[in-house]
């Protein structure tokens, strides 16, 4: 009678467990904090110290301008965390990665393939200056570092859907998606014709 009752209460025990949601590993976590401490301060780096003529140099008619580049990061920035917040809501195990996390590393390195901003995720008009998008960026960047420095959240287990990739990756998403744009930047300021001042 002991054993049947210690056995149910085990497999009360194991079924709570499957249903409990799992952390982030130590490794999951420490990665992904340092990938979102690095774009933070390399986007720092390139804004410091840049005139107006260099933030509003346009390489070609079509091409973004440093100012545009970070006005489209304020934009996205509270889509994309909705996005993951969104994913969090659905059902744990709804579905698979279709990517790996080196597939999300690689999108933030890899710029042969460059894609256009759907409408709503263009810069938004008048950027607001470098200096006030820095802080708009930092306070929606800090937001997202916080969250992954102390979420309990188990983001392997949910989908974002309009990228078919994990809520982890998601987020290692948003930080390499910041990264191809601080290449663009670096891009913009090669340019022969960037202004020197």
């Amino acid at each position: 009678m002991m054993c049947k009752a210690l056995a149910a209460a085990v497999a009360a025990f194991v079924s709570v467990g499957a249903l409990t949601a799992a952390p982030l590993t130590p490794s999951e976590r420490q990665h992904l904090v340092a990938h979102l401490e690095m774009t933070a301060s390399w986007l720092s780096d390139e804004l410091d110290g840049l005139t107006p003529a260099q933030a509003g140099f346009r390489r070609q008619p079509e091409a973004w301008t440093i100012a545009e580049v970070l006005d489209h990061l304020v934009v996205v920035a509270p889509i994309y965390w909705q996005d993951l917040q969104s994913a969090l809501k659905q059902p744990r195990g709804a579905g698979r990665s279709a990517m790996t996390d080196a597939d999300v590393l690689w999108y933030g390195i890899d710029r042969t393939n460059r894609e256009k901003a759907i409408p709503g995720e263009r810069p938004g008009g008048q950027p607001p200056g470098l200096k006030a998008g820095l802080e708009i960026y930092r306070k929606h960047h800090e937001r997202l570092l916080q969250y992954i420095k102390t979420t309990d959240d188990d983001l392997r287990e949910h989908i974002v859907q309009r990228q078919a990739c994990d809520a982890y990756q998601w987020a290692l998403l948003i930080s390499t998606h910041e990264q191809r744009h601080i290449l663009q930047i670096r891009e913009i300021k090669a340019d022969p014709a960037f202004p020197k001042k």
